[in-house]
């Protein structure tokens, strides 16, 4: 290949390279809902992380307030804490009791969840600073395949960003894009994924092959200071009696001068 084909090439990479960082980075400046690990399912249980990105040049974000859709009819969500940040979570009456798949009702469902910034606290102004607001959810509803919570977030100017417009399916992304969360089905047992007792059974394993790993380190550890010491009281009392025989050996050869 010619010199002029292999530049032609190089240009060609580096321009799709730009246009990929380009793009990757105005995905990522949305306020966008992820989940770790498996993915909740319908009418189970889940954690769901809103990451927040700063956007304004001259301003850092001070408040996230998360809709969360009445019909959803969530009974139970928790933040977790985040220093310097205050969580509230409120809860209003519904129109209308709704069945969860438990056979639950529920009255009174979780409507809006917010974080606020204590004095001196904010994700920083500029482009370079992310924050991670998490939750603890269900039972979710059996009735749609995805949650979209509409995000408001306000700067320390006094400017609020609404993060609340719906993705058509198949279609362009919009400006403002609600984060939104799919679910999965429900797995053949009935039972919705990601529920609290499997989250607590896996930090109990981990928490107890934590503890069998340090009591096995400690075991072969205090075998290991044995067999050492050992070893030295055989290594020291192989060179005294050496040296014993060393002394002997002299001390006849010496007799044995002095006789002739």
């Amino acid at each position: 290949m010619s010199n002029h084909a292999f530049k032609r090439a190089g240009f060609l990479a580096a321009t799709i390279g730009i246009a990929g960082l380009l793009s990757a980075g105005v995905a990522s400046a949305h306020v966008t809902a992820n989940v770790y690990g498996a993915q909740p399912a319908k009418g189970g249980y889940g954690t769901i992380f809103f990451r927040v990105p700063n956007e304004e040049k001259d301003a850092g974000t001070v408040k996230i307030e998360v809709t969360v859709k009445p019909e959803y009819a969530l009974g139970s969500v928790r933040t977790r804490p985040i220093p310097g940040w205050t969580a509230e979570v409120v809860k209003s009456k519904l129109p209308a009791p709704v069945t969860t798949a438990s056979g639950t009702q529920i009255t009174e469902a979780v409507t809006k969840v917010s974080w606020t910034a204590q004095p001196g606290t904010k994700i920083a102004a500029g482009s370079t600073e992310f924050q991670e607001f998490q939750i603890s959810a269900g039972a979710f509803p059996t009735t749609v395949d995805a949650l979209e919570f509409p995000t408001a977030q306000t700067y320390e100017n006094g400017k609020v960003v609404n993060w609340n417009e719906p993705t058509p399916a198949g279609g362009e992304e919009p400006e403002h894009p609600a984060p939104t969360v799919k679910l999965a089905e429900k797995s053949a047992d009935g039972h919705g994924g990601g529920g609290h007792s499997t989250d607590a059974k896996a930090s109990d394993d981990s928490h107890a092959a934590s503890s069998t790993s340090d009591n096995t380190a400690r075991w072969l550890g205090g075998a290991g200071l044995v067999v050492g010491a050992l070893g030295l009281g055989v290594g020291a009392g192989a060179t005294l009696r050496a040296r014993r025989a060393t002394a002997a050996a002299s001390s006849t050869k010496s007799n044995t001068e002095g006789t002739e």
